[in-house]
């Protein structure tokens, strides 16, 4: 019997428990989000940063260091993630669900495991973005400092999560106010 085989059969499908995932730009207020989910939802909290700056720090300067060392992140936590929502708890993956290839790892947890899940999408502007790294990255209070010519190039990468993808949606505005509950209801399509 394989861990996936395993994690269908002890959910049973009937698992109270619910995987928030975040999607945004940088500095959009997916950490912020995360903090305030966990807060109310009383749910476990993953964070990507928390992990990347433990386990590498010093070693993320290029696009492609950050996708290698997150591919390693997920690869670990997969498992430990579907068996804290086999197991009932909630989990909050404060993780970057910005492109299509993120959100399939994020399908695949919820699906093996047969729990409900929500996709939390933060639509704010490039300006809003950058004015909020800028003030991040004075801070000095994030474990990374992100460059505008960074968050231009990691940008160009987002993917606006489309009604096919079949996710659960609750979409925000710049303010963190929930603004929909569908990615019908916004226009977000294929």
């Amino acid at each position: 019997m394989t861990s996936e085989s395993r994690l269908v059969e002890g959910a049973g499908f009937n698992n109270a428990a619910v995987l928030h995932m975040v999607c945004g730009k940088i500095a959009s207020g997916k950490s912020t989000l995360t903090a305030r989910l966990v807060k109310d939802q009383r749910s476990v909290l993953i964070s990507e940063d928390a992990w990347m700056a433990h386990l590498y720090p010093d070693e993320i300067h290029t696009l492609a260091d950050y996708v290698r060392c997150a591919g390693r992140i997920k690869a670990v936590l997969t498992d430990h993630i579907q068996s804290l929502l086999a197991a009932g708890a909630s989990v909050v993956l404060d993780f970057p669900f910005n492109t299509t290839d993120t959100r399939a790892w994020g399908q695949f947890l919820f699906r093996t495991v047969g729990c409900e899940h929500r996709l939390h999408y933060l639509d704010v502007g490039d300006e809003i973005c950058k004015a909020r790294l800028k003030a991040r990255n004075a801070s000095g209070e994030h474990p990374f400092q992100t460059s505008e010519a960074q968050y231009e190039l990691i940008t160009r990468h987002f993917v606006l999560p489309a009604p096919s993808e079949g996710f659960d949606i609750v979409v925000y505005d710049e303010t963190g106010n929930v603004r929909s509950r569908s990615a019908n209801d916004i226009g977000l399509s294929e």
